[in-house]
């Protein structure tokens, strides 16, 4: 019996392989920053497992920060006038007061409190502005989100109606940073890593959260409690391998602000490999997933079409799991028994819903009826959730290795692994501690990431001759020269090169 989930449409199928929800419009900078909401109302036991019942938490909402950086046209107008400060904040008072007044921002005058000036107030309100992830798209603004430069400056991605009312949007906070916190505390340094995050990232007295706090005010949370999406997965290598990788970035020698694109860019890649890999283990698939990368030349090489084709083999993945999902139930000794009873359909239909929470027990599908068997029922299933499935899910592998530089199209008609040169710095950033022999670096992130790149790593490629040793071998020494490019190896001789970290000669305090 699968513990039923309440909040799927219709059906649960992807969920019970991945969890809810994991969501191709949740790029891996939002689901680090609604992990990052999860972890501040846990601050007291950080990534722990509660003693009792599920982790819950309640979101900070911000209304009044977000709406004085990301709608709040005319500050810079009112800024520019040559009129008296004073005129300037009751021409602004005026103006932002009409535009928000049925929001939940109350009183405003407490700014003329934090800023001498009308001028300090706009420069500050720049500041965070050109600091802000997204923000000159075209989404919402209640949808764009400020650095984490600390406790103040996290909430949650909201829907404003047009009476003002606020409620939470499952769009680009669609529960996957909450997944990302339950993986994390269910890797074996959870604790670990969320003292390191509190200590790092929670500091309330840092410069840029008090700038945040000055022009928020007082905190604004939700009303409720809530309770964080199902993760399937009590343990899975996947999880210990992000936790490491944090760890490992966390220990580093650079600003905790700098440190953070490489954690995003670090969940982005885990989470995309757990994706698949769930989808291999689901499908039946024992071998590792294996992406095969090149690292980018201008001519066309053998390597690029692999590396097409590793990326469309990888991009199916996700839908073979569907099916073989579904299907599986036919394997049960249940399925058996249902068969063989005297009301069969409806044995079958019961044992769906156990698995899937379909067919309806009411009978409101229209596509089952006491006539239907248990047959016709798995393939309307299938049917329905692959057509799902395709609308976000399956968008997942290519959103997301796209946005951490994974994937590329560059000098090329089809997409394909071809890393860009900030997760190549990520990778060298959470690999290497000091300095590692270029061979040993290269079969690290074949064995860590399934990252093909070297002779030696695509031996089975050559073995199958599917590709030449000599184009591998070229493919290894760009990428050498990318990294000599980007001061992150150092050649000893013709044959001995070293992948140097240049941020860990001392531990970040």
């Amino acid at each position: 019996m699968r513990p039923p989930i309440k909040e799927v449409e219709k059906f649960a199928v992807d969920e019970h392989i991945w969890g809810h929800r994991l969501y191709d419009e949740q790029l891996p900078h939002l689901a680090v920053l609604e992990f990052l909401g999860v972890l501040a109302s846990n601050r007291a036991n950080p990534l722990r497992p509660p003693a009792t019942g599920d982790v819950t938490y309640r979101p900070q909402r911000q209304i009044r920060l977000r709406s004085l950086l990301f709608n709040n046209p005319y500050i810079e107008t009112i800024r520019s006038k040559e009129v008296s400060d004073e005129d300037k904040w009751n021409q602004w008072t005026d103006r932002f007061n009409d535009d928000c007044a049925k929001l939940e921002n109350g009183d405003m005058s407490y700014l003329r409190k934090v800023f001498n000036t009308f001028d300090d107030f706009a420069k500050a309100v720049e500041l965070l502005r050109s600091s802000s992830f997204e923000a000159r798209s075209n989404k919402r603004w209640s949808s764009k989100f400020v650095f984490p430069f600390g406790p103040d400056a996290l909430y949650e991605d909201l829907r404003i109606d047009a009476d003002g009312g606020a409620s939470n949007d499952r769009r680009f906070f669609a529960r996957t940073g909450e997944l990302l916190y339950l993986m994390l505390s269910r890797a074996k340094n959870g604790a670990a890593l969320g003292d390191q995050l509190i200590n790092r990232l929670f500091d309330s007295k840092a410069p840029m959260n008090r700038l945040v706090r000055a022009l928020q005010g007082e905190t604004q949370t939700a009303g409720s409690d809530r309770s964080v999406g199902y993760l399937p997965h009590a343990s899975h290598p996947r999880f210990d391998r992000l936790c490491e990788d944090w760890l490992a970035i966390l220990s580093r020698d650079m600003p905790v602000y700098d440190a953070l694109e490489h954690l995003m860019a670090s969940a982005g890649l885990n989470l995309l490999l757990y994706f698949l890999e769930c989808g291999k283990a689901q499908s039946g698939d024992v071998e590792p997933v294996e992406l095969i990368c090149e690292i980018v030349s201008r001519e066309r090489t053998k390597v690029r079409a692999l590396s097409g084709e590793s990326y469309q083999f990888n991009q199916g993945l996700s839908l073979r799991a569907i099916r073989a999902s579904i299907e599986s139930v036919r394997l049960t000794d249940e399925w058996t028994q249902a068969g063989a009873s005297e009301e069969p359909n409806a044995q079958s239909a019961a044992l769906m819903r156990s698995w899937f929470q379909w067919p309806p027990e009411n009978g409101s599908d229209a596509q089952v009826t006491g006539d239907t068997t248990g047959e016709v029922m798995i393939r309307i299933l299938v049917e329905m959730a692959e057509s799902r499935h395709e609308q976000h899910f399956g968008k997942i592998h290519a959103a997301w290795s796209r946005a951490v530089g994974l994937s590329s199209r560059r000098l090329s008609r089809r997409t394909r692994y071809a890393p860009n040169d900030r997760l190549l710095k990520t990778l060298v950033i959470s690999m290497v501690d000091d300095r590692m022999q270029f061979d040993e670096f290269l079969s690290e992130i074949r064995n860590r990431y399934g990252m093909v790149i070297g002779d030696a790593e695509g031996a089975r490629l050559v073995k199958e001759k599917l590709v030449d040793q000599e184009a591998l071998s070229d493919n290894r020494a760009n990428l050498e020269a990318r990294l000599v490019g980007l001061g992150l190896v150092r050649r000893l001789s013709d044959s001995c090169s070293f992948v140097e970290n240049p941020f860990t000669f001392e531990v970040a305090q």
